[in-house]
């Protein structure tokens, strides 16, 4: 299970979340060329270790465990793991 940044991300973009991922999984990242391309920063579903660091450093309540995501934004989970598959 990975976590899922979902809708409240949108047009935020707050760096908290990469700036304390241990792992790097959060993306893109400032310095990425298209990170000024998407409206929402996305974790990869392969590189998250599950450590929960990216919630309590999300500023807009947008991270979620994977089973824990409302059901409003679970195509979410898909976008997220969408993002990696295209890059």
């Amino acid at each position: 299970m990975a976590y899922v940044i979902a809708e409240p991300c949108i047009g935020t973009k707050d760096n908290s979340c990469t700036e304390v991922c241990p792992v790097d999984c959060i993306h893109p990242t400032p310095d990425e060329p298209d990170y000024d391309k998407v409206e929402q920063l996305y974790i990869d579903p392969e590189e998250c270790i599950d450590c929960d660091a990216c919630v309590e450093a999300c500023p807009v309540d947008a991270i979620f465990a994977e089973d824990q995501i409302p059901d409003e934004w679970s195509k979410f989970v898909d976008v997220n793991v969408n993002y990696f598959q295209n890059a």
